[in-house]
């Protein structure tokens, strides 16, 4: 049985796992997430991720992600290639079929030991029979540094925007069930997508907050002053 919460250009804190198991079945129509690479992850400065020391919340996270999404849906997951076996467990064993692999090409090296290693990757997974999109896109994509200034790991809104352009259309909800500092929440919104997220971490959570409605706030003033009165004296809006 489900429980009825906001489900629409909110972001909602707490974990992922049991917040997505009160979403109603294929309610979803696209995921996009960056989950923790289970590498016990420390930056620079010191910042962690939120349980990258274990794959306990793995299995029944993707097995969630893939109740919500609707059939013919796409999921992008960014993950850690040394966990690369753990991840493809997770999303086969839910359901998920591999259908793509995207490579983000950095223009700098976030570590070198044996390599110096300057991409992200993430897999396309689909869950069940699904159409090709009409333009499909590159599978590498670069990949322009953030600063990491919001999130130990943030990634940059441009790259996930070609996604989110590619696999939705307009009024699509868009999940990202580790949302982290909103990036996924931001690039939904500014192509006119409806978004969900989800973030274990306080700190995260309301940073995610705090950047969803700073951007939204002049979205919203601008449409509203070009959007002409409906009946009534209202303006009618659809974020």
């Amino acid at each position: 049985m489900t429980v009825q919460i906001t489900t629409r250009n909110t972001v909602l804190q707490g974990d992922c796992i049991a917040t997505m198991q009160q979403l109603e079945k294929g309610s979803v129509d696209f995921i996009l997430t960056d989950p923790p690479y289970i590498v016990g992850y420390k930056g620079r400065d010191g910042r962690s991720v939120a349980n990258d020391d274990n794959d306990r919340w793995l299995k029944p996270a993707f097995n969630q992600m893939h109740r919500v999404l609707k059939p013919g849906g796409f999921c992008v997951s960014f993950y850690g290639w040394n966990r690369v076996d753990l991840f493809m467990e997770a999303w086969k064993s839910a359901g998920f079929r591999v259908v793509g692999h995207i490579v983000f090409r950095k223009q700098y090296a976030s570590s070198a030991r044996f390599l110096r290693y300057e991409h992200e990757m993430a897999y396309l997974l689909a869950k069940g029979d699904v159409t090709p999109p009409a333009c499909p896109i590159p599978d590498v994509i670069d990949f322009h540094y953030t600063g990491n200034r919001l999130h130990p790991t943030q990634k940059p809104v441009k790259a996930l925007s070609a996604l989110i352009l590619c696999f939705t259309a307009p009024g699509d909800l868009v999940l990202d069930p580790f949302c982290g500092s909103g990036s996924t929440l931001v690039a939904a919104d500014a192509h006119g997508r409806a978004w969900l997220g989800i973030e274990l971490d306080r700190g995260h959570f309301e940073t995610a907050t705090r950047r969803l409605a700073s951007f939204r706030k002049p979205l919203d003033q601008a449409l509203s002053q070009q959007t002409p009165p409906a009946p009534g004296g209202q303006n009618t809006l659809r974020h």
